[in-house]
């Protein structure tokens, strides 16, 4: 089995437990939403539920990726130890890596490591880190109306940061490039979307809720 096959398969696995619940979560809350809905004299389509849940599980599934120390949600691994949740950094550890930021925070030095070495997890990371947010530039525009491309630009670049951010003090790596690289992806959505609208005539209405 190939780098890439065997990365997918672990992020899989990283996001089953999140997903299945945000899942469970959108059927649970869906007879409130089509009341809510009912009452505006409005009704959301197969089509459109159906995008919503795929956008609602790929969300959880991002929160689950980023948001979490490497091995969360994995069941054999011990999330308590010595008095402090498995993987999140203490407080002397964030001081110590304060010293590293500026180098953090200069831009476009991983993408260049990635073309100067060539090495294949290099560029499978880079490609990780724009696919990744490639959703959240798609399935906005595809469900709500009046959509343009800087709202994804602007979805993509919040929550790259927000995650970005968070992973500084969660023992994950933190790097600007990320959020250029996953910037990018949210960018790279709303083209995918623009092809899609193009190629498949009445898509887009069909993930809108309509008047009843």
């Amino acid at each position: 089995m190939g780098s890439m096959a065997r990365w997918a398969l672990w992020y899989v696995y990283e996001m089953r437990f999140p997903a299945l619940m945000a899942l469970a979560a959108f059927f649970a809350l869906r007879p409130w939403r089509k009341r809510r809905l009912a009452e505006r004299g409005l009704v959301s389509g197969l089509g459109r539920e159906v995008t919503l849940g795929c956008f609602t599980v790929f969300c959880a599934g991002l929160v689950a990726l980023t948001l979490f120390p490497s091995g969360f949600w994995d069941l054999d691994v011990h999330w308590r130890y010595g008095g402090q949740w498995a993987g999140f950094r203490s407080w002397p550890e964030i001081v110590e890596r304060l010293e590293g930021l500026p180098e953090m925070l200069t831009p476009f030095q991983e993408i260049a490591r990635t073309f100067k070495t060539g090495l294949g997890i290099q560029w499978l990371l880079l490609l990780g880190n724009v696919a990744m947010f490639m959703p959240l530039g798609f399935f906005p525009a595809l469900l709500w109306r009046r959509w343009r491309w800087w709202k994804s630009l602007a979805v993509g670049f919040g929550a790259s940061f927000a995650i970005e951010f968070t992973q500084f003090f969660i023992g994950r790596y933190t790097d600007i490039d990320d959020v250029l690289l996953n910037t990018a992806g949210a960018l790279a959505g709303y083209g995918l979307y623009r092809l899609a609208r193009r190629l498949w005539p009445g898509l887009e209405e069909r993930c809108h809720v309509r008047e009843v």
